[in-house]
């Protein structure tokens, strides 16, 4: 990747190989990989104080969990900042992902950070010693899996929109709501109590589910490309 491109940047961690039950010295498999490019950085000085992450699964020849970062400019287009391919969206995997996000993209403090509300997300948050807590970043929940989630629990799709209306309402004064009147849902899931922190986002974008279909392409055209190379016969001369 640096060979290609040399402003990139990238970390990577690996973990023993094993074949069957011993141990293969020399040999290192990778584990896990987070990149991101100068270009990516660079504009992200220039969006809002607002990151969306979220992760998807791979389904294809390489499995694993894709965890991207996206930001938004004043013009609300997306732009990705991260990429991260990882075992799982599990506790260790979040933070690694969120800790070289911190610490080579978002540096800025007074950040929103938009995610579900997935345990391993804010198990991982808590043990950034900071980096993701008030005042250097306020963790924000995505309404629209609070919607869902609610809907599959209780069926009440009446309710479901009631629970978006609070949600999305941008002045408390005019309907009476208070933070006491909302314990424990004002600060993570309303623009009325939000601080201004999520700049006026509500919501996990869509389209971090395409880049997943981008780069599982580009593998399978990545595997076709070696498989006519090596199938070529071998030269006369």
């Amino acid at each position: 990747m640096c060979h290609k491109e040399p402003s990139a940047m990238f970390h990577f961690e690996t973990m023993p190989a094993y074949q069957g039950d011993d141990l293969v010295l020399d040999i290192r498999v990778l584990h896990r990989v987070f990149w991101s490019y100068y270009p990516y950085i660079k504009a992200f000085r220039h969006c809002k104080s607002v990151v969306q992450v979220d992760g998807t699964h791979l389904y294809e020849k390489y499995k694993g969990c894709l965890l991207v970062a996206v930001s938004q400019n004043s013009n609300n287009n997306i732009m990705p900042i991260t990429f991260a391919i990882m075992e799982g969206e599990t506790y260790n995997a979040w933070y690694f992902f969120l800790s070289n996000l911190r610490q080579h993209v978002v540096t800025c403090d007074g950040v929103g950070l938009i995610s579900d509300r997935h345990d391993s997300i804010r198990l991982a948050i808590a043990r950034s010693n900071g980096a993701w807590s008030p005042l250097r970043a306020f963790h924000i929940f995505c309404i629209r899996h609070i919607e869902s989630s609610f809907l599959r629990k209780f069926k009440v799709p009446c309710l479901q929109k009631l629970i978006l209306f609070i949600c999305f309402l941008s002045y408390a004064n005019g309907v009476r709501l208070t933070p006491t009147g909302l314990t424990g849902f004002h600060m993570q899931y309303t623009l009325a109590f939000d601080g201004g922190y999520q700049s006026g986002h509500m919501t996990i974008c869509r389209q971090i589910k395409n880049y997943r279909h981008i780069i599982q392409r580009q593998s399978t055209l990545t595997n076709r490309k070696m498989k006519c190379v090596s199938l070529r016969p071998p030269s006369l001369d």
